[in-house]
């Protein structure tokens, strides 16, 4: 996604809620990270990893990053914008946000939905897409 410099920040942060969003809306245990430099690409400015827990394997599963680049992509391939008509061309901020890894998402559906009889409880935001609410 391509920002102004001075949005880049809160528009990081809005990618992020968009992802939570999906994982509250799907009833999935997860937590938020905000990495560590050392953790980040040399290329990212800020990055946090969303991880949904899977009981079965007793281990947190990341399903989405989301990067705040800041002009260091922009730089490379010369990426800019005018703000106004006749202003210096600025560079563009970028941002990226896997949405949530499909595969690792399910998985955590099925391993947190999963009954003792071995069913999985479809959640309630998934039913009238799946035209059910347990898989036998």
């Amino acid at each position: 996604k391509f920002v102004r410099p001075e949005t880049s920040y809160e528009e990081h942060e809005k990618l992020l809620q968009n992802a939570e969003e999906v994982l509250q809306l799907l009833g999935l245990p997860y937590r938020v990270l905000l990495l560590c430099s050392g953790d980040m690409s040399f290329a990212a400015a800020k990055c946090y990893d969303l991880e949904v827990w899977a009981p079965g394997g007793k281990q947190w599963l990341e399903v989405s990053s989301c990067s705040n680049f800041e002009d260091f992509q922009a730089r490379r391939a010369n990426i800019r914008f005018r703000p106004e008509a006749g202003a210096k061309p600025q560079f563009v901020h970028t941002l990226n946000a896997s949405g949530l890894a499909l595969p690792r998402t399910i998985i955590g559906i099925m391993e947190n939905y999963q009954t003792e009889e071995g069913t999985i409880v479809v959640p309630e935001v998934l039913r009238d897409f799946m035209g059910c609410s347990v898989l036998q």
